[in-house]
């Protein structure tokens, strides 16, 4: 029978440390959006949805830039589902991922398990990391949940037995979603059920893809004739499967370049999509149709895909690569949810054992007929009718717990949500004064010398703020609430009347110095961002006792965090606008442990080349450092480099993931 038990995993891994207290007001660093002249020939609803409200902004969500590199043995909470014959392993702490599917009859790990944690800056906001089956929901890119926390529980399966049931609460659309995970007694597949729901009297638009992680030593098969090619250079190509300028790109190390390959799956055919070894044997994963996407994602060979494999893990570590399914054709599209409504499909991830090589059609042809024997397509869609039946029960015994963000928004309107349910004991501090002002119609002070926290930004919050009483942490957050929907006048001017009377200025000054910047006025913009940094040094806590700003007072990592976020900001602003004292005296202000960092390392090399120091700034690549947080397609390390002489970029400093003049 199915059980479902808790247990530790313990693994070298990196702290996540905190979240950036800076709200995100600047654009979205988007890589996913294709050249104007790639639209032409599009398919009708492929071009509609391309264009569907693309996210513009991470509000109400907050950056997560403050891990590092540095692993130890940690212990994870992990949920193992099991049965005779499959054995799946869950990190409900981290956004509910798959870390293991082990299919016991045989003795093979079907995934591409990471043998480290090491966050990255992959996720749509930062902390991500390599391996297994992520859920994907929100908007292109990895999940905001990727290192986050989401509800778990036990439920009655279809069959008698157990599930294991995932939910939360999607902040960048508002949107909750569960995952159903169960495995019928004998099954060799895992079944999962998954629903994403809009409660709202308002259209919203939505995306979600399972990305699966199998090792990339393989041939991807789905069948397609005919694939969208999406690279670093970002230009949408349709070509040919599976030879694409004369080399068979199902091999995933016959790339050159990372790149996507989203299937263009006929209608009407079975949605699949396999990875397999030499010998034949490996993972495949099928749905019911409203899953119709497909995709392989591939590293290349090139030295900076490469270099991104080992950064994502630990040396010796074999490579991977990614097979998904999504809802739409391409991750670059986002599909309207309407009002009231939800969409739901179940997915079933097992083993597949086929010939790998050879003609594409007769591959095709033979795995199909492996698959339809294994896991016949009506079992799929009399298995998801099965489980609707149970979608909406509720959960019994907690396992886990997520946010409090849901439960938040459940109170303010009053939703009812069978089988999801955002209970209020899971409402925690950072939702005290959002709870305060549902409540009560006002928003509460924070204590002396405290960070603001998150804002939240969807119109009912935004209206709230607008007829409470106009304090400066109000005016702050109302502020911001207006900049995500696109008044960033009207912004500015709720910034500008909540420094009348504030005792702390940096907040407000912050985002006036962001609305400068986004407006091309890089000189105000700088001005303000040295204003906002020096009143920041001034406040902070201890700083009237202190002659030397280096020692974070107390070791309070809330501050610590927040000088670094607005002093990394302020250094950039400054050296734009030419003001270069200026910005090597926020540098000096910056305490030793956060100069350290690599990220801070590379700002003192741009701060060194704008001196006219190189030869220092060369030192400082030659003594080594690490960006724990770049972010992918990030090219800042080699600009850099190439300011200061004409060798070629070091290896180990190599992340470029296109061609040369792309």
């Amino acid at each position: 029978m199915t059980t479902i038990r808790r247990e530790v995993l313990t693994l070298p891994a990196a702290s996540l440390g905190p979240d950036n207290p800076l709200p995100p007001l600047r654009p979205l660093d988007e890589a996913h959006r294709i050249d104007d002249r790639d639209r032409a020939g599009l398919p009708r609803d492929m071009a509609r949805q391309v264009d569907h409200e693309p996210l513009r902004s991470l509000l109400p969500v907050m950056v997560r830039d403050g891990y590092d590199r540095t692993r130890r043995a940690r212990e994870l909470d992990a949920l193992v589902i099991e049965n005779d014959r499959l054995r799946a392993t869950v990190l409900p702490a981290l956004g509910g991922r798959i870390a293991s599917l082990r299919h016991k009859a045989s003795d093979r790990e079907l995934l591409y398990v990471n043998p480290v944690l090491q966050p990255a800056n992959f996720a749509l906001n930062g902390a991500w990391f390599s391996g297994g089956i992520e859920w994907n929901i929100g908007a292109t890119g990895h999940t905001t949940l990727s290192c986050s926390p989401v509800h778990a529980a036990r439920v009655p399966a279809p069959d008698g037995g157990e599930m294991l049931r995932l939910w939360e609460w999607e902040r960048l659309r508002d949107l909750p979603f569960q995952v159903d995970l169960w495995l019928p007694e004998g099954s060799d597949f895992l079944y999962v059920g998954v629903r994403v729901r809009n409660p709202h009297e308002r259209p919203v638009p939505t995306y979600w893809w399972s990305n699966i992680a199998v090792p990339e030593e393989r041939r991807v098969l789905a069948p397609a004739d005919e694939a969208y090619h999406f690279g670093y250079e970002r230009r949408l190509r349709r070509v040919p499967v599976p030879e694409y300028d004369g080399i068979d790109r199902t091999y995933p190390l016959n790339s050159t370049y990372a790149a996507d390959y989203f299937y263009d799956v006929p209608d009407g055919r079975r949605r699949w999509i396999a990875a397999l070894d030499e010998h034949g044997h490996g993972l495949a994963q099928t749905s019911t149709d409203v899953l119709r996407g497909r995709k392989l994602f591939v590293w290349g060979t090139g030295p900076g895909g490469r270099r991104w494999q080992e950064w994502l893990t630990e040396p010796g570590t074999a490579g991977y690569c990614e097979i998904q399914a999504g809802l739409a054709r391409t991750q670059l599209e986002h599909v309207g949810l309407d009002p009231e409504s939800e969409v739901s499909w179940l997915e079933a991830y097992g083993p597949l054992e086929a010939r790998p090589d050879g003609d594409w059609h007769t591959v095709l042809r033979g795995a199909e007929e492996r698959l339809e024997a294994a896991l016949p397509r009506a079992d799929v869609d009399a298995a998801y009718d099965a489980w609707r039946a149970h979608a909406d029960t509720e959960p019994g015994e907690r396992l886990a717990d997520g946010s409090g963000w849901g439960a938040l928004e459940a109170l303010r309107a009053d939703l009812k949500l069978p089988g999801t349910p955002f209970d209020a004991s899971t409402l925690g501090e950072e939702q005290e004064p959002w709870l305060h002002l549902l409540r009560t119609g006002t928003l509460p002070e924070g204590g002396p010398h405290e960070p603001p926290g998150p804002t939240l930004v969807a119109r009912p919050w935004r209206d709230m703020l607008e007829t409470t009483a106009a304090t400066p942490l109000a005016e702050y957050h109302l502020g911001i609430a207006q900049w995500h929907a696109g008044d960033r006048a009207q912004a500015v001017r709720s910034w500008e009347r909540g420094l009348v009377g504030a005792a702390e200025r940096w907040p407000l000054l912050r985002c006036l110095a962001a609305a400068d910047q986004a407006g091309g006025h890089p000189e105000r913009a700088a001005e303000q961002y040295a204003e906002a940094f020096d009143d920041l040094c001034a406040h902070r806590p201890g700083a009237a006792d202190e002659t030397d700003a280096d020692d974070e007072a107390g070791g309070d990592d809330r501050w610590t965090a927040v000088a670094a976020a607005l002093g990394r900001e302020a250094i950039g602003a400054l050296l734009a606008a030419g003001r270069t004292a200026d910005a090597r005296a926020v540098w000096e202000r910056l305490d030793p442990a956060t100069r350290d960092r690599g990220r801070f390392r590379l700002a003192e090399g741009e701060l060194l080349a704008a001196e006219g120091r190189p030869e220092e700034a060369r030192a400082l690549f030659d003594g080594g450092f690490e960006v724990a947080d770049l972010r992918e397609g990030d090219e800042s390390i080699g600009a850099l480099w190439a300011r200061l002489g004409d060798e070629p970029l070091p290896a180990r400093h190599d992340f470029r993931m296109r061609p040369d003049g792309d």
